[in-house]
């Protein structure tokens, strides 16, 4: 299966993390290659070997990876042991101090993140699309994880992993005035009659406002590179999900 590495994480031996890409599964069309997600439509078995696949790259046991029944929301959950492979929880972010405990983000075109405390030991996976960033899903993990485990937003490492980008991400003028009366004009631009959307521009500007200055964004449109990543847009609708997972060693 191929994954992207972060580079602001890879020099981290306590931790592993990856973003994956649709190429190297099983999944047969319109989920080609490596679709991640059992909700999507997929025969599950090959969503199964297709976690399998990336369980044995990146060296950890499936059973234990937790992933998400991801709802647009504002929710987040802390991993303990009650938690597995096949009882994703209802949520949009995951923080745990666990180790041997995989965190998974799944996204088609919202932004996967991934967060590392190295001076707590503690991570993050977190989804935002255009409502958990307006609902300031990513702030609130990070004062989650601040409450939970003691983590300062000084020392987190964050990742914005691919996801869809103001060259491609049209919105109506009803989301545009509810980015602008939140303060966020700046992610907004307008061509002829068409509005676009740079989710990616919201959450720099949250991060931005906590000081937060360990970032790194993989800067790959998923709509612009469809041929290398899922995308509801570009694949109208109907496709696989891409993931962000971080481990603690």
């Amino acid at each position: 299966m191929k994954t992207v590495s972060p580079a602001l994480l890879a020099s981290f031996s306590t931790i592993t993390a990856a973003f994956t890409s649709r190429l190297g599964g099983i999944s047969k069309a319109p989920y080609t290659d490596a679709n991640l997600a059992f909700h999507v439509g997929d025969n599950p078995e090959d969503v199964v070997k297709n976690h399998d696949l990336l369980a044995d790259k990146l060296a950890y046991n499936r059973h234990s990876l937790i992933h998400m029944h991801q709802i647009h929301s504002d929710r987040i959950v802390i991993v303990d042991e009650t938690l597995n492979f096949d009882t994703p929880p209802e949520c949009d972010a995951l923080i745990t101090n666990r180790s041997n405990t995989p965190l998974m983000v799944m996204s088609a075109d919202c932004t996967g993140i991934l967060i590392y405390d190295p001076i707590h030991k503690a991570i993050g996976a977190v989804h935002a699309g255009r409502s958990g960033a307006l609902n300031t899903i990513l702030p609130k993990t990070i004062d989650a994880m601040n409450q939970t485990f003691g983590s300062h937003k000084e020392d987190l490492c964050i990742v914005l992993g691919p996801s869809i980008g103001g060259c491609c991400y049209e919105i109506n003028e009803t989301i545009a005035s509810e980015c602008e009366e939140k303060g966020y004009s700046c992610a907004l631009r307008r061509e002829d009659k068409k509005l676009f959307l740079d989710v990616n521009t919201i959450l720099l500007m949250q991060l931005k406002r906590l000081g937060i200055e360990k970032i790194e964004v993989i800067q790959e449109c998923t709509s612009c590179h469809h041929e290398r990543y899922f995308s509801y847009r570009a694949d109208k609708q109907h496709t696989g999900r891409i993931a962000g997972v971080i481990i603690l060693r």
